[in-house]
């Protein structure tokens, strides 16, 4: 639903019209939404942090607890989704959301699981070349796998990461900056490791033109989708990235901890001689139960895998993925991200106007649901603003050192939800905590 900003209005009614207008006002429902103790709806804006529980989720999940009591290992194989091939129902639908191909993608794991994963097979570091590009605010799970691998090597991270750095004033990291360091590295960079969507700044990373350049210098890219997947439009096989690994609880809605996405070009994955850490689920389908000793890789991204999945988790995503093909994939929308976090900037300018800073670029290209906010008023300390939030029924985060994170998420966000939002944070910058 593309909406030009000259028509927003400050008023609770226009955010009704919205929602009324709203061609996907009706997913809302399909998801449990928390309420305070009083019994109102929670402003729910923390979904770049933890998706909702779709109301199938139970439904999914139950089934297979069913199955489990019913036919015990004989689920393996019998029912109309046997946990033996389980993850393959997940396959086509997210890398129809990851822009990948289906032979590219298989969910497995967690991220940094897969993400340690994806280095035994693209971290092939020499003395002449072994440094990794990253930002130096990056996630730190991301940041403690690369210092990691990198000692794990032989190398001594101090001089070994090349990080991409930015400041207070310029918190987002410019094409012009990631492009000036690959150059200046691009003869001793054994890898580039990126994230999407930036977690702290929202900002979305140039990834088509990273890979393009990453390519020219036959350095290994590879991408953190957590807070891009189920976001942004990605287009991973088109853009010639060598591989991306992601979490499904954010965006994705999968619940806490669910198992995680993993893709790999399909010119790597079909090279079955590649070096990884093998186990038994990554081995040949047809022989697997021969019990032979003798790996053969799958000649997929399902080569990677190490040890069969967790089914009640997979459930949960297959429940998630099923809300995300109903609602027509992210072209629809991104098109009601766009409209909605736009929406929340014009009113933060509106009604509070210097009072809070938004960090995250303006340009809708450029960022996702998120937005992120620093609190601009003297005296007041954003931590306590983030509890003023919770104690008024509003679930948004707070990330050190001094960022509100608001993601209104187009699947069950509402305008009406970002209209209240700003109203309630306008009153909680005026009010001291309790």
């Amino acid at each position: 639903m593309s909406i030009d900003r000259a028509v927003f209005q400050t008023g609770l009614a226009f955010a009704r019209q919205m929602d009324v207008a709203d061609p996907l006002q009706t997913f809302r429902e399909m998801f449990c939404l928390p309420v305070t103790a009083s019994g109102e709806p929670v402003i729910y804006l923390a979904g770049n942090s933890l998706g909702l529980q779709p109301k199938q989720t139970g439904e999914y999940v139950q089934q297979e607890l069913d199955k489990w009591r019913q036919l015990g290992v004989r689920g393996h194989f019998e029912g109309d989704y046997p946990w033996m091939p389980y993850h393959e129902f997940l396959t086509e639908p997210m890398a129809k959301l990851v822009g990948g191909l289906p032979h590219e993608v298989v969910m497995m794991n967690s991220l940094t699981v897969n993400l340690h994963l994806m280095f035994a097979t693209f971290y092939r570091p020499t003395p002449q070349r072994h440094q990794i590009l990253i930002e130096h605010q990056a996630f730190p799970s991301d940041f403690h796998a690369v210092e990691s691998q990198i000692r794990w090597h032989g190398f001594d991270p101090p001089t070994a990461l090349v990080m991409l750095t930015s400041s207070p004033e310029q918190p987002t990291i410019e094409w012009d900056d990631i492009a000036d360091a690959i150059e200046r590295h691009r003869d001793s960079l054994a890898m580039i490791l990126l994230p999407g969507v930036q977690y702290y700044t929202g900002q979305v990373y140039p990834m088509q033109r990273i890979a393009a350049l990453a390519r020219r210098y036959e350095i290994p890219f590879g991408l953190d989708l957590a807070h891009a997947a189920g976001n942004v439009p990605l287009q991973l096989h088109q853009w010639d990235v060598d591989f991306a690994v992601w979490c499904s609880y954010k965006y994705l809605n999968s619940g806490p901890g669910s198992v995680g996405g993993c893709f790999i070009h399909e010119r790597h994955c079909r090279d079955t001689d590649l070096v990884r850490l093998a186990g038994w689920w990554g081995h040949d389908k047809q022989t697997r139960f021969l019990m032979k000793n003798e790996f053969q890789a799958i000649p997929t991204a399902e080569g990677w895998q190490v040890s069969n999945p967790p089914i009640l988790s997979l459930a949960a995503i297959r429940a998630a993925l099923d809300v995300f093909i109903r609602a027509g994939g992210m072209v629809p929308l991104r098109e009601k991200s766009i409209a909605l976090t736009g929406y929340l900037e014009w009113l933060l300018d509106q009604r509070l106007g210097p009072r809070v800073k938004v960090i995250t670029p303006v340009e809708p290209p450029r960022r996702g649901c998120q937005l992120s906010l620093t609190v601009q008023l003297d005296g007041v300390e954003g931590r306590d603003v983030h509890r003023r939030l919770e104690q008024s029924g509003v679930e948004c985060d707070w990330r050190e050192p001094n960022v509100l994170r608001a993601a209104p998420v187009p699947l069950y966000n509402s305008f009406e939800d970002v209209y209240r939002f700003v109203e309630v944070l306008s009153d909680c910058l005026s009010t001291k905590a309790t």
